[in-house]
């Protein structure tokens, strides 16, 4: 997976990956088609090759810093480096959020290394989304959003990422299932692809026509599912989830499922309960008295035997509330109480935001 070098390029890989993709894009083997056929063929993959590479030029690097004191730094470093993709003819930038979260500069990096200034428009807790405003025209056609729904296993899709070092691959689709991250997060239907790739982070995943399907997250080691053999890949957050919140983002910079209770503890799931293997530092979860090594058994009287079940608990009422955890310390049993947070406030901004 060599760096793109222009456009040219560009254009060369994004059309060899169609014609590897055509067995399984079109119905009919080649040769059994007519003459007419194979023409509108050939003038639908002469498409899909335009569309491709303008999906491809929509997609740029994302580059933060955050405020000294961030206390996501800790876990993410207060400089990183991603990806993300133009959505709006304003020039509106969809990335994934931990890129931006407590930033105090971001810049955005296009193909040819031109930076421009953004700011941060949105940072969605439940989803994982970010959104970036540039501070000046970027020249970019903006990329349309695509139906993540209607993808089926198999399919061969682009990811591309962004600014000087940008690379193009081909992943396929390995499964779509509800996915439960150890740092207060879920969605319902995320996105596997395979083989898996480094350079994830803000990653545009697109389909044939080159409309965006998922922005990338992670590194998995189970893309297929836990219980089947184990295959490195990536998980993106499907743009299904983006459509309903889009308006609300803008204007309030989060959707309202993301005022939700935040204990600020990371968990595994280990058997039938749940293993402590960070807390956050001046968290709920901290002042409560919860170490790394804890076994959770429930909360709020509920069975804590997944991180779905536990997240849905914890998240079913108010905010800012009291909750009851079970817990088992050095093969002793004992409840403890916190005073979970609102995961917004607890984000810290540069002066004057």
């Amino acid at each position: 997976m060599a760096p793109r070098t222009g456009a040219a390029s560009r254009a060369w890989r994004i059309a060899a990956w169609l014609l590897a993709g055509l067995a399984v894009l079109l119905a009919a083997p080649l040769a059994a088609q007519t003459l007419d056929t194979a023409a509108v063929q050939a003038q639908q993959t002469e498409a899909r090759t335009r569309a491709l590479e303008r999906a491809s030029h929509a997609v740029v690097g994302v580059e933060t810093l955050s405020i000294d004191d961030a206390p996501s730094a800790a876990t993410l470093g207060r400089a990183r480096i991603g990806s993300g993709v133009v959505i709006g003819d304003d020039d509106l930038v969809l990335t994934i959020g931990y890129l931006i979260v407590e930033a105090e500069r971001v810049d955005l990096v296009d193909g040819a290394g031109r930076r421009v200034p953004a700011r941060v428009v949105a940072y969605d807790v439940a989803t994982g989304f970010g959104l970036l405003q540039a501070l000046a025209p970027l020249a970019l056609a903006p990329a349309p959003l695509g139906d993540a729904a209607a993808l089926v296993d198999g399919e061969p899709l682009l990811v591309a990422s962004g600014g000087q070092i940008a690379t193009l691959g081909i992943s396929r689709l390995v499964s779509r299932r509800p996915f439960s991250g150890y740092w207060e997060y879920h969605i319902d239907d995320a996105l596997f692809t395979a083989p898996a790739r480094v350079d994830h982070s803000g990653a545009g995943l697109f389909n044939a026509d080159g409309e965006l399907l998922g922005i990338g997250s992670l590194v998995v080691a189970d893309a297929t599912g836990i219980g089947a053999p184990g295959l490195r890949g990536n998980m993106f957050v499907p743009v299904d989830l983006l459509k309903p919140i889009l308006a609300e983002l803008r204007v309030r910079g989060a959707s309202a499922a993301s005022r939700r209770a935040w204990l600020g503890v990371n968990c595994i799931e280990a058997d039938d309960h749940l293993r402590v293997i960070r807390v956050a530092e001046d968290s709920p979860a901290e002042r409560a008295g919860l170490r790394v090594g804890d076994e959770i058994l429930g909360i709020d009287g509920s069975a804590a035997t997944t991180l779905h079940a536990f997240y849905t608990a914890l998240w079913q009422r108010g905010v800012v509330r009291e909750v009851e955890l079970r817990i088992r310390r050095a093969d002793a049993e004992r409840t403890i109480r916190a005073t979970t947070a609102d995961r917004l406030q607890t984000f810290k901004r540069p002066q004057g935001v």
